[in-house]
């Protein structure tokens, strides 16, 4: 922190006869702060008489604020030079006061201040919009309320430059509130005002609010300018409003607006973020040159829509990439489900020696998650902790999630017991992690925890314990916990309470129960209640309510292909050919493709993907022949295939060979032919594990001895001596 009292060498004030103008001379030519203090030491030692000091100390001063560049050094000389001239007038007080509050250290505006208060040094309607600008780049509230108060005390109050200051100052410092009640006082309100109170709102979030204002300062008949366009423009991406958004384009175009760059930036930017990515493309390609923040925005709502080949070809294309673009091109791998190329690209960024930041970081971590491999997580997590972001509580709680879906619940409980400050999501994340691997017993115990912490639960970690009851079978407890939402905790239960609700009662078996809540709800069930209690119709076998619930579903979103995919599953789980051909052609029709089964094993640091039947696999042979090895040693233990895991209608024997060919059996023939003896084999499948390859996999931890864990669609299956931690309920 600067403190002003040190000055400079003083002067030796002896009268010499020289005249003051020819003393001053040396200084209009100093263009360097060196130069200036080679010229102050030639004018000490000429010794100057006592009237002059001043005049001398005013020069100096000057010509330090005429440098090229201002420098924190030579702030620092103007502000020793400044503290030896006595009394000086307000303008010159006043222009110091300028320069500080632009300058690097903004706060030394407000000491200078302090220090004239404390001198009896004049102030006047000059000196309060600085400070207050000043207050409002260190966010200093109560500085700027204090300023305030004075700035009412001497009547500046009521001065425009103040009241335009005052209402940035309160924005900066996220008081909206005060920020407009200092607008609604202004007398008037030119475009500037106008441009810092709608930048406020955008700031706080308030983007509605933003897009009312520009209704009113329309209505005012001030001409709005390129930045408060584009500023309005960056609400409705904001918003999402597209509408609106489209139609201060035409307002742009109608009323002859010429787009600069940054007005240009802005429209690109608002169609990407609402999703318009073809409009964006429009005029992206008309810009020339396009500058770093619109390539970005391009890249980024290519991402959002899907679109990340066209994302990726706009970063290739970048010459100057920042650390906001490899972020977002990253974090469009992993939105657009490529965890593969989302690590490969951080890799890639290292190489070319750019640091992440927390927001790449946490893409970083989510792509690992998604992935499931451990020993890149295990990575991951080496490299968070030596790049100095193992203190930070977001990237802690992303690490529990991570190790959580990749299978390693223990790393996940080590993440969480040494943090040193946790919140609801810390709690929330533990929670999950055991849910998603069934083990309620812990899942439910950490939420009892939680409270005693009082740590007040939300709305998420509800789920995660209303899931974890689901998946283990406790009606009951889930019962109570869902009425405490309520009754205790005054939460109100939203789709995805209920939807757990009708899982926990669809996977008891109590069907008519769950039918019944969805029946009984306030909200309208959406398409994911619908399709849970379908899915649980499937394993129950309840095609006459499976048939219903496909039918709401397909009301609300005619064109839903999970909801066909799962009824053709049902009508040939019950062997109704007839019914899977018709709904066959159905989805033909509608280019419904029903998802493939695919399942991922990571070995020696690379990830291997198999899909049902796959041949792609350059030990392909060999797999298949471990295979067959396999599946007689498991006959031997009693293993007969369950060809009733076949949705299509084939012959028996055929039958048992696609049975035989899931992803997830060919992968974990890999893993058995690759891993180490004793190691344990981890699985990623992207559907739901079958009856029979759980039977299968079951069956090999008891004959092979060996630990596997598959992560399916929905959870954890910790196998270990032939059982499976789901206890066959899933």
């Amino acid at each position: 922190m600067f403190t002003l009292g040190q000055p400079t060498t003083p002067l030796n004030l002896h009268s010499t006869g020289i005249n003051t103008s020819t003393l001053l001379n040396p200084l209009s030519s100093c263009s360097s702060l060196t130069h200036l203090k080679q010229a102050h030491g030639q004018i000490l030692k000429l010794s100057p008489s006592n009237h002059s000091q001043n005049s001398i100390l005013f020069k100096l001063l000057l010509t330090s604020f005429s440098l090229p560049s201002i420098t924190p050094a030579s702030l620092h000389y103007a502000l020793s030079i400044f503290s030896q001239i006595r009394t000086p007038p307000s303008h010159i007080s006043n222009k110091i006061l300028r320069i500080l509050s632009r300058s690097y250290r903004p706060k030394n505006a407000l000491l200078v201040f302090v220090k004239m208060l404390m001198e009896g040094l004049s102030v006047d309607r000059f000196s309060f919009p600085p400070l207050i600008k000043a207050a409002a780049r260190v966010e200093g509230l109560s500085e700027g309320m204090q300023i305030h108060g004075l700035g009412t005390k001497l009547g500046f109050d009521s001065d425009p430059f103040v009241q335009t200051g005052l209402m940035g100052m309160y924005a900066a410092c996220g008081r909206i509130v005060d920020a407009r009640r200092a607008f609604d006082k202004m007398s008037y309100k030119d475009v500037v005002a106008w441009s810092i109170i709608i930048d406020g709102y955008s700031q706080s979030g308030l983007f509605d609010d933003v897009l009312k204002l520009f209704e009113e300062m329309k209505m005012s008949d001030v001409e709005p300018d390129e930045m408060v366009l584009s500023k309005i423009l960056s609400a409705c991406g904001h918003a999402g409003n597209a509408g609106y958004g489209k139609a201060i384009h035409e307002f742009i175009i109608d009323n002859n607006v010429v787009p600069d760059a940054h007005l240009q930036s802005a429209l690109v930017t608002m169609y990407a973020n609402c999703g318009c990515v073809d409009m964006a493309k429009e005029l992206f390609d008309k810009m020339s040159p396009k500058n770093l923040v619109v390539s970005t925005a391009m890249l980024s709502g290519y991402s959002r829509a899907g679109q990340v080949e066209d994302a990726r070809l706009i970063f290739d294309q970048m010459v100057e990439k920042d650390l906001v673009c490899w972020s977002a091109m990253i974090s469009g791998y992993v939105e657009s489900n490529q965890p593969q190329e989302a690590l490969k690209l951080f890799k890639e960024m290292q190489v070319l020696g750019m640091k992440p930041d927390q927001v790449t970081m946490l893409s970083v971590i989510s792509a690992c998650a998604h992935l499931g491999a451990l020993d890149q997580a295990k990575w991951i997590h080496l490299y968070v902790d030596k790049s100095g972001f193992g203190k930070d509580l977001r990237i802690n709680n992303a690490i529990i999630n991570m190790y959580a879906k990749c299978g390693n619940l223990e790393s996940a409980r080590e993440v969480f017991k040494k943090m040193r400050r946790r919140n609801v999501i810390s709690w929330t994340c533990m929670i999950n992690a055991f849910a998603l691997h069934g083990d309620a017993s812990n899942a439910l115990s950490f939420f009892h925890k939680m409270k005693d912490e009082n740590i007040e639960p939300n709305k998420v970690t509800f789920v995660g314990v209303l899931y974890a009851c689901s998946h283990a079978g406790l009606v009951d407890e889930g019962r109570k916990i869902f009425a405490s939402m309520t009754n205790e905790h005054n939460i109100t239960p939203k789709h995805e309470h209920y939807g757990c609700m009708v899982d926990l009662f669809g996977r008891a078996n109590l069907l008519r129960e769950a039918l019944e809540l969805v029946e009984t709800m306030p909200l309208a069930p959406n398409a994911v209640i619908w399709g849970s209690l379908m899915a649980a119709c499937r394993v129950h076998g309840d095609i006459e309510l499976a048939e219903f619930a496909a039918k709401q579903l397909l009301q609300l979103e005619p064109a839903h292909d999970g909801a066909l995919v799962l009824l053709s599953n049902i009508y040939a789980k019950d062997r109704r050919w007839e019914d899977v051909g018709e709904l066959r052609k159905l989805m033909k029709e509608r280019g419904v493709l029903k998802e493939r089964g695919c399942s991922i094993i990571e070995m020696n640091n690379e990830v291997h993907e198999f899909l049902i039947a796959d041949r792609r696999h350059k030990y392909t042979d060999q797999i298949y022949e471990k295979l067959n090895e396999v599946v007689s040693e498991l006959k031997r233990a009693g293993y007969v295939p369950n060809i009733h895991s076949v949705l299509v209608d084939l012959e028996e024997e055929e039958k048992r060979e696609v049975v035989l060919w899931h992803s997830e059996k060919l992968a974990l023939c890999y893993g058995l032919m690759s891993a180490q003896k004793n190691s344990c084999i981890r699985i990623i499948k992207n559907l739901r594990v079958c009856e029979d390859c759980h039977t299968f996999i079951k069956l090999i931890s008891k004959v092979y001895g060996r630990e596997i864990i598959v992560r399916d669609r929905t959870r954890f299956h910790h196998y270990k001596a032939g059982v499976c931690s789901c206890k066959d309920y899933w």
